[in-house]
């Protein structure tokens, strides 16, 4: 997993989901759903950018501000071109769900 701590970080895989998918994994160290959530996004075979959501509340904040997706942890978001088109959260997050949305149209 690529931890993500700052702003700069965010902007640049904002940037970067124009021409690539880009998986944002909102995840709480201390909850058991995001526990279960974590070991499926560990098993899934691309970049997961992961954000404490705990640590880093200003940068959930933006996400949300940013794709409209309100805010739950744990939280899997795609971004493509900049904007969310595909999320999901708490027992919704499986590594076959995830996988299966970024294979789905992934033309940018």
């Amino acid at each position: 997993m690529n931890p993500v701590s700052t702003l700069k970080q965010l902007d640049v895989l904002f940037d970067s989901s124009k021409t690539e998918d880009v998986v944002l994994f909102l995840h709480d160290y201390a909850c058991p759903i995001s526990s279960r959530a974590y070991q499926q996004m560990s098993r899934l075979d691309a970049v997961v950018n992961l954000i404490d959501v705990a640590k880093f509340k200003d940068l959930t904040a933006n996400i949300a501000d940013r794709t409209s997706v309100v805010h739950e942890s744990p939280q899997v978001i795609i971004l493509r071109n900049g904007v969310s088109e595909w999320d999901a959260s708490h027992y919704g997050i499986t590594e076959k769900r995830v996988k299966n949305a970024l294979v789905t149209d992934t033309n940018l």
